[in-house]
């Protein structure tokens, strides 16, 4: 798939994101629900460590997508919900490392939550993949 960024700006390469993500008629397009920190039985992991939490939550949709037939390659588009914005800001490589490994700067947003569906969840993040 041919995807072209497109940055105005440049402060957001420090952060591994890009403002715009153009994609010329995809063949596919799949939306990964928001992953949490939880284990195959749903069960939460990594409670009070957002590190952790971001990883196990990049695992899941990386496993979604790779069920799919894509990978962290195809990822375009993540929303991250976040319990603490500055917890998930000092862990924000853990977010984008993984992504931009596999070549994907994403186009992205981050929102406060005041909380998620289970109270050991402090983070949950959606994406979008395309090819």
């Amino acid at each position: 798939m041919n995807v072209k960024t497109h940055d105005p700006w440049t402060w957001q390469q420090g952060f591994g994101f890009s403002h715009g993500v153009e994609y010329e008629t995809p063949r596919r397009l799949i939306e990964v629900s928001g992953q949490c920190a939880t284990g195959p039985d749903g069960a939460p992991q990594g409670a009070g460590d957002m590190r952790r939490q971001i990883e196990v939550a990049i695992a899941n949709i990386e496993a979604v997508l790779r069920q799919a037939g894509m990978g962290l390659q195809n990822v375009v588009r993540i929303r991250v919900f976040a319990t603490d914005i500055g917890l998930v800001l000092a862990n924000w490589d853990a977010v984008v490392g993984r992504l931009n490994a596999a070549g994907s700067r994403p186009a992205s947003t981050l929102l406060g939550i005041s909380s998620l569906f289970s109270p050991e969840l402090m983070v949950e993040i959606e994406a979008m993949a395309a090819e």
